[in-house]
C-alpha cells in the first residue's frame, strides 16, 4: 500500500526541516511505501527556500502557492496531488509525532478500517488533558467532539485531531469545500454522512501556543461548530 502524507505549511521555517526529517524517517506498517506531498500556502518567511533544498528527494512532491488561501485549501491541493492508496494529514509543526504513523495506518493497511483518527485523549483518560493543550483548546475540543457524536453518532473522543487518515477512495467521494481550519469538521461530517465508521487509535501530542506559531483562533472554533451543524442538515453534493 502506498501512503501519501499531506503536509500543508505556512511560515513554518522554525520547525519545517525537523518535521520533514521526522516524516521521512517515520515507521509505516509492513508492506507500505511513502509519498510526501508538501503544499506551501504562500509563506512569507524562508519556508520556500527550505523546501527547495529537498527537491531531490524522489518520494517528495512540493507545490508552492502564490498566495495564502488557508489550511483547508492547501490540504485539498495536497489531496489532488496525492497518488497513494491511503492519505494521512501531517501538520507543519512539532505538535504531532510521525512515529505514530504505523499505529494510525495499521487499521487501513490490515483492511480493518477506511477512516482512522489519531486521538490525543485515549492516552490521558476521559477527563485528562494532553500535554501542552491550553484549557480553552481543551474546552473547544470537548464541545466539538460532543457535537460530532450527537449530530453524527460518530462515537469518537477527538474530533479536532490533525491526524486523520483515509483510503483515497473515501476522499474521492467527499467533494470537500473548506478553505481554512473548518476542514477538520467537514471531513468528520462528510465521512459520517457517507456512512463510514471512524476508527480511533491513541497518539502522542505536544501542544504549542500562539507565541510558538499556533495559528488557530477562537473564531475558528465557532466556524468549526457551524460546519458540523451545516453539513448535518445540508444536502450532500
Amino acid at each position: 500500500m502506498k501512503v501519501s502524507i499531506i503536509l500543508p505549511v505556512y511560515n513554518e521555517s522554525a520547525t519545517l526541516s525537523t518535521v520533514i526529517e521526522r516524516v521521512l524517517a517515520a515507521p509505516l506498517p509492513p508492506g507500505c511505501t511513502m509519498e510526501l506531498v508538501i503544499v506551501d500556502d504562500g509563506s512569507t518567511d524562508t519556508t520556500e527556500a527550505i523546501l527547495k533544498s529537498y527537491r531531490d528527494k524522489s518520494i517528495l512532491q512540493v507545490h508552492i502557492a502564490e498566495r495564502n488561501s488557508g489550511k483547508g485549501t492547501a490540504v485539498r491541493k495536497g489531496f489532488e496531488l496525492a497518488s497513494g492508496d491511503a492519505v494521512l494529514i501531517q501538520d507543519g509543526d512539532l505538535e504531532y509525532d510521525p512515529r505514530d504513523y504505523a499505529k494510525v495506518l495499521e487499521p487501513i493497511a490490515q483492511g480493518e478500517a477506511d477512516v482512522v483518527f489519531g486521538s490525543r485523549f485515549l492516552n490521558v483518560g476521559r477527563f485528562g488533558r494532553p500535554p501542552g493543550m491550553a484549557l480553552r483548546n481543551l474546552i473547544a475540543n470537548r464541545l466539538l467532539t460532543l457535537c460530532a457524536n450527537l449530530l453524527y453518532s460518530a462515537s469518537i473522543t477527538d474530533e479536532a485531531t490533525a491526524y486523520k487518515a483515509f483510503r483515497t477512495s473515501v476522499l474521492q467521494q467527499l467533494k470537500l469545500e473548506a478553505k481554512r481550519f473548518e476542514l477538520c469538521p467537514e471531513l468528520t461530517a462528510k465521512v459520517r454522512r457517507y456512512g463510514y465508521r471512524i476508527h480511533e487509535v491513541p497518539i502522542s501530542y505536544n501542544g504549542r501556543g500562539i507565541a510558538e506559531g499556533k495559528k488557530i483562533r477562537a473564531l475558528d472554533g465557532l466556524h468549526a461548530l457551524w460546519t458540523l451543524l451545516r453539513y448535518r442538515f445540508s444536502r450532500l453534493r
